[in-house]
């Protein structure tokens, strides 16, 4: 299993893919919004989650996403033709240990400030469904973004997330990438100047890098 993972990154997914056939495959408005109604009823059932339980999945996502970076860089640098495998590999890896150890003390939920000398109370509010948009990629990058995409959701899952708390599209598209930040209620733009200004021109809030 070892050597599969780290020698045929595409085969590895290509077998993934085939153990989640159940999964509707998004590639048109239709079940893009179906999608996101599910998304949404997941975020709804996750935000009366306490801090211990979001702990545990947080912890269980980057850890299965930490292990999974070599096979994800090469399946990067195959799928665009961009980029470096060692270079992705530290990437994947800042992205799944390192923010997870800079925010596995923050506080998320409920109460998460207090002050009882001037009698204040900071109380956190989930934002609600978030539109990063790496989860609908560039189509050379369809193949590891979703390969990550499921990697981060079974593992979530399997540590009490609610089913459905992470989507992607499998056909990006324009049209379904403007339908996406329309109905999120914050994005996360990762691209080009014009990918981000997109976002900023949405109406809706967003984190453009």
């Amino acid at each position: 299993e070892e050597s599969l993972l780290l020698d045929n990154p595409t085969m590895k997914f290509r077998r993934m893919n085939m153990e989640n056939s159940n999964r509707t495959i998004i590639d048109s408005v239709e079940t893009l919004e179906a999608a996101l109604a599910r998304v949404k009823a997941a975020q709804s059932e996750f935000a009366k989650f306490t801090q211990e339980q979001v702990d545990k999945i947080f912890l269980a996502a980057a850890t299965a996403a930490n292990k999974a970076r070599i096979p994800l860089a090469k399946m990067a640098v195959e799928g665009t033709g961009m980029g470096v495998v060692e270079d992705k590999v530290i990437k994947n890896n800042y992205a799944a240990e390192y923010i997870y150890n800079a925010y596995r003390h923050t506080r998320t939920c409920g109460v998460i400030e207090e002050d009882k000398a001037y009698g204040i109370k900071k109380i956190a509010e989930p934002i609600g469904v978030i539109a990063a948009v790496i989860l609908s990629p560039h189509p050379r990058a369809k193949g590891c973004t979703a390969a990550a995409a499921k990697i981060v959701l079974d593992a979530a899952v399997a540590a009490g997330a609610p089913e459905g708390i992470i989507e992607w599209i499998d056909v990006p598209g324009l049209e379904l990438t403007n339908l996406l930040m329309k109905e999120a209620d914050i994005i996360l733009a990762t691209g080009g100047p014009g990918m981000v200004k997109a976002a900023y021109s949405s109406g809706k809030p967003a984190l453009g890098v």
